[in-house]
């Protein structure tokens, strides 16, 4: 199974030119921006720290919905979308920390810190460690919007 992390939003206009987003999967995800372009800007902000936040407190991280025509796509940084794709493997593997650590050849202490959404980890740790765990990380690249 693919997994994304590219979520759509709905951009509701408020007065002033102002926006309120909504991230329809990820309902304690809302924000707003003095403009489009703020609000666009504030809604991945917005992200982040929605699935960092869903990543500390060991909380599911759903599939994103398809968009519809009136959503905008919202993309989570690479370095944080292979942080939650490791969390995800874990959790639907079933594993406490201990059991992945030992799994992967790790201390424990290495495992929380590949999870930890503020910890500067290398991306080839992370790819290792999932490739460890039977999934393979993949990188695309797309023309922005």
């Amino acid at each position: 199974m693919m997994r994304s992390f590219t979520f759509p939003v709905k951009l509701h206009a408020e007065s002033k030119g102002a926006f309120t987003v909504q991230f329809r999967d990820l309902p304690e995800a809302v924000t707003s921006g003095t403009s489009r372009r703020d609000a666009i800007l504030q809604a991945a902000d917005c992200l982040e720290e929605a699935i960092a936040g869903r990543i500390s407190d060991g909380l599911e991280i759903p599939q994103p919905s398809r968009p519809t025509r009136a959503e905008v796509l919202i993309t989570l940084p690479a370095a944080l979308a292979a942080k939650a794709a490791l969390y995800i493997a874990i959790k639907e593997a079933g594993m406490p920390n201990t059991q992945a650590a030992k799994r992967l050849g790790v201390n424990e202490k290495e495992i929380r810190r590949m999870l930890d959404p503020r910890h500067a980890t290398q991306l080839a740790r992370i790819q290792r460690a999932l490739a460890l765990l039977g999934r393979r990380l993949v990188v695309t690249v797309e023309h922005a919007a």
